[in-house]
């Protein structure tokens, strides 16, 4: 059972921020020689990727500027990475020199941004690779293994991988002690070991010891909910779940990958995904300075306006009509169901299999205008049922269509 607040979210943010940064490329998967999910990816030796944690100096970072935008754009939560496969520390670690601490910044950027994210009313989520490709226990990686198959990667002694377990789960209880109150950690990287090799149930109990009401995602065996990367799933699972999800094709900061999703294109997934009763995680990728790319940030705010007009169509919401009764997503909040109109009506939509004598009232979300609308059923239902099914069509006025994704509610009176 997860949380009250993440069953009703649907909108998060994620952030992928690393020293790497600062070269413009993706996390951690440049060192291993790319990755044929990335398409942006570059292909970096190993000691050469990992040389910028000695720069990383990120003078524009402002994490309050960053949650403002978050609060702006309507998100409910957020996603931090606080260290990815590449190992390196966004935080104060006792147990590892590789980390902010030691860059030229000095600044617990971990802190930071849980504070300032936290001061804006967000819920906070940590990312943590289970895997460390710099640590030398685990044992760290060297560019003879390229290219990457984690099925040929030394295995470390018996010795080695207890020494990697003490320092693993020291940092995961230095990150759920010392910032306060948690409400999500986001695992990654479990794919190299196995969940008995992970200890992943021993690491769960410590982690729900220490923050009692976090939620846990899939990538720790036997997490909390579901994480299907980059799609929408064409079923939705049976089980909590959320979408994480790129504006262009990568995760972390590269300026030559300019193939951007449109803002109406996020807004449709995230509708789409509210309609099956999922969340959306959409990630920010800052640049090496501490800025946001422009690209990114007018998508956002462009979604978070049209969100701040729709929004009681998404949040807090559930899975409405079955796909043969809307040709779009919809969802629902008590009576009134919210139907999302993702290409552009024509004249009318039409909504089948509802009540139509119990349809109080169609409005148009963002206006508040009252919509006209017909009703039909089959002769014999009208005229000995009660309380007939059939088919409303609404008349959609040229000047009711949002640039994004219009939302017409349909009220209906308890039966």
């Amino acid at each position: 059972m997860v949380a009250s607040w993440f069953e009703s979210a649907r909108f998060g943010l994620f952030f992928h921020w690393g020293h790497s940064s600062q070269r413009g490329c993706e996390l951690s998967w440049p060192m291993v020689g790319g990755n044929f999910a990335l398409p942006h990816c570059q292909d970096i030796l190993v000691d050469e990727y990992q040389s910028t944690a000695a720069t990383f100096n990120p003078s524009r970072f402002d994490a309050t500027e960053w949650a403002r935008l978050a609060k702006e754009s309507g998100a409910e939560y957020a996603v931090f990475t606080t260290k990815h496969h590449d190992g390196f520390a966004m935080f104060d670690t006792a147990f590892s020199a590789f980390s902010v601490m030691h860059s030229p910044f000095k600044r617990d950027i971990v802190r930071e941004w849980v504070n300032a994210f936290r001061a804006e009313g967000l819920r906070v989520g940590l990312y943590f690779s289970l895997c460390d490709w710099h640590h030398p226990d685990y044992p760290a990686f060297t560019d003879e293994y390229r290219p990457y198959n984690f099925l040929r990667l030394p295995k470390p002694t018996p010795e080695q991988w207890e020494r990697y377990l003490e320092f693993m789960f020291g940092q995961l209880r230095e990150l759920l002690t010392n910032y306060g109150r948690i409400d999500l950690i986001w695992f990654d990287g479990q794919w190299e070991h196995t969940p008995d090799e992970w200890r992943a149930a021993d690491l769960a109990k410590m982690i729900r010891e220490l923050q009692p009401e976090i939620v846990i995602n899939d990538r720790l065996p036997g997490g909390d909910y579901d994480t299907p990367e980059q799609f929408v799933p064409a079923k939705p699972p049976a089980r909590p779940w959320e979408v994480c999800l790129t504006m262009n094709d990568s995760w972390g900061y590269s300026p030559h990958d300019t193939d951007y999703k449109s803002a109406r294109g996020l807004t449709h997934t995230l509708c789409e995904i509210a309609g099956r009763g999922g969340r959306m995680l959409l990630n920010l990728s800052p640049k090496g300075d501490g800025a946001l790319p422009e690209e990114q940030v007018s998508r956002l705010r462009a979604v978070g306006d049209w969100l701040a007009r729709h929004r009681d169509s998404l949040i807090g919401t559930q899975p409405g009509l079955e796909p043969w009764q809307f040709y779009g997503p919809s969802t629902r909040r008590g009576d009134s169901i919210y139907l999302h109109l993702l290409m552009r009506p024509y004249d009318s939509v039409t909504v089948r299999g509802v009540p139509i004598k119990r349809v109080k009232s169609v409005r148009h979300l963002a206006s508040g205008r009252e919509l006209a609308f017909t009703t039909r059923c089959a002769l014999i239902d009208k005229l000995l049922n009660a309380d007939p099914v059939g088919e409303v069509t609404i008349e959609m006025p040229g000047d009711s269509v949002d640039d994004l994704a219009t939302v017409v509610v349909l009220e209906i009176s308890p039966a």
